[in-house]
């Protein structure tokens, strides 16, 4: 194992933050898998399963397994992890901008617009060239803060890896993923190991967050391109929904790091017997089909089914209580789904959002991520 520490820009005199990195397998070996932990800082499941997954890497490094390189960032947001308002912790937006940690990472416009003028008829000498033209790209941009410097240190850090999993959590969720219909074919195993309730494709989702970052990418590239410069896809990134934020035990933790062993090994990044694949909980869905639940009153709130239950159209989810008035308004699926999140919330304002249910037929377009 190697380990790196990454100083990021300080933001005032007299502080600093820095990424700290954890580096396994040999540095040229033909894949690389770079793996990060609560983007959103306030999402401790998904360092708690770093945390485990690093101490698992650490000993099969031991026994030689690794068939490749494995590159781990079990804090991914050191700012965010110093954000508190009153008693709580506020993770997922800088509190000096209100920036979302996991939005507006920077764009590659400018690498295709010169790919298309330096790309030859060897799609795999393509792959080489663009992933130059991205780490030029990133050498050329100058963070202006230390918002801007932990996105830009990121991407440093994966632009050229071709398995990205980002680990978050919700509020209150089952197990789920996103990732495009490209990553799909190469996520569909780690869905099963996972035992995902839920499976959102969308190629664009209007975020830019930090999977788009590399998977949008490559898909935008391909269609730019005329077909007498083919390139390979470089990077296909998943982001893990590890459950709620309150989810935090060595069991489910253990669980998950399990997973993605079981899922390194089955892809042969790891060596060693893979296990058995278990049963698809649920088929892959469009997130343009997952219907996104709003309180059309104040009140209190009563939860009226279970997180991950699979519910029919028209079933009740969400009961709103007046408590001056007695008035109860009753929230439906619209969809035949799987309601794979909700918010930590239990009273809520007239608009406030609810949860979310999947579903096969596009319902919405656009900005398809929540705030």
């Amino acid at each position: 194992m190697n380990l790196q520490s990454i100083p990021l820009l300080s933001p005032a005199v007299g502080t600093r933050r820095e990424l700290t990195v954890f580096r396994f397998g040999p540095a040229q070996s033909g894949e690389k898998i770079y793996i990060q932990a609560s983007l959103h800082a306030d999402e401790t499941p998904a360092m708690l399963t770093a945390v485990l997954l690093k101490r698992r890497l650490i000993e099969l490094e031991a026994q030689g397994a690794l068939a490749a390189q494995i590159v781990l960032v079990p804090v991914a947001n050191p700012i965010g992890l110093s954000q508190y308002v009153l008693g709580q912790f506020v993770g997922r937006f800088e509190l000096g901008s209100g920036r979302n940690f996991n939005r507006h990472f920077l764009p590659f416009n400018a690498v295709i617009d010169r790919a298309k003028d330096t790309l030859g008829a060897d799609p795999l000498d393509n792959r080489r060239i663009v992933r130059q033209l991205m780490h030029d790209e990133l050498e050329l941009h100058t963070p202006v803060n230390e918002f801007e410097s932990l996105q830009h240190e990121l991407l440093k850090l994966s632009f050229d890896a071709d398995i990205v999993i980002d680990l978050h959590c919700s509020q209150e969720a089952a197990m789920h993923l996103y990732t495009n219909e490209t990553g799909w074919a190469e996520f569909e195993p780690l869905a099963r190991y996972l035992g995902s309730r839920a499976s959102m494709l969308a190629n664009d989702s209007g975020g830019q967050s930090f999977d788009e970052a590399h998977s949008l990418f490559w898909w935008q590239l391909q269609q730019a391109l005329p077909a007498s410069k083919p390139v390979r896809t470089g990077t296909v990134a998943v982001t893990v929904e590890c459950r709620g934020q309150r989810d935090v035990s060595y069991e489910v933790a253990q669980h998950d790091a399990d997973a993605l062993i079981d899922y390194l090994i089955h892809r042969g990044a790891l060596r060693g017997e893979p296990a058995p694949l278990p049963a698809l909980l649920m088929p892959a869905t469009p997130l343009a089909g997952s219907e996104q639940l709003y309180a059309p009153a104040s009140g209190i709130l009563v939860h009226r089914a279970e997180i991950g239950a699979l519910v029919c159209a028209g079933e009740p989810l969400f009961d709103i209580i007046d408590p001056l008035t007695d008035a109860t308004t009753t929230v439906v699926s619209r969809n035949e789904g799987v309601l794979y999140m909700r918010r930590a919330i239990r009273f809520v304002t007239a608009g406030a959002p609810l949860g979310r249910v999947t579903g096969t037929e596009p319902l919405r377009s656009g900005m398809l991520l929540g705030a």
